[in-house]
């Protein structure tokens, strides 16, 4: 494949930090590949915050212990969340209506990243993206 720049869905860095055998074999070989740079999104670490502090993602710590170690432990770089990404996310097709993925997406294609995701509609909105 040569190395990519590969922005993680948050769901991807999730099952990625807490393995439950949901990464795609594709998924595992991109994130082992040791000439891909990985990402996580400012976006993502929003999502987790928020599902968290509602109780739909019960985590073994906090967001602000528990996600920038496993950055860390798995060599993850952030990644910002940027003005042109937010307008781009509104100018996206009305495929996919979910303000999270649209925001990854939007980042995505502002970067030239390509997004490690099992959600198909992120395709449709025009991002470049591999499971």
């Amino acid at each position: 494949m040569g190395s990519m720049n590969v922005l993680l869905d948050t769901c991807a860095f999730i099952w990625l930090a807490m393995p439950q055998g949901r990464l795609s074999k594709s998924a595992t070989q991109v994130i082992n590949d040791p000439s891909n740079r990985l990402f996580l999104s400012d976006v993502s670490l929003w999502e987790i915050t928020l599902k968290h502090s509602l109780g739909k993602l019960p985590l073994p710590a906090n967001p602000r212990e528990w996600a920038p170690r496993q950055m860390q432990f798995h060599q993850l770089e952030r990644w910002p969340l940027e003005t042109d990404a937010i307008y781009r996310s509104g100018e996206l097709p009305r495929v996919h209506l979910d303000p999270f993925d649209r925001l990854l997406a939007a980042q995505a294609m502002e970067a030239g990243m390509t997004l490690l995701s099992p959600d198909v509609p992120l395709s449709r909105l025009g991002a470049a993206r591999v499971w």
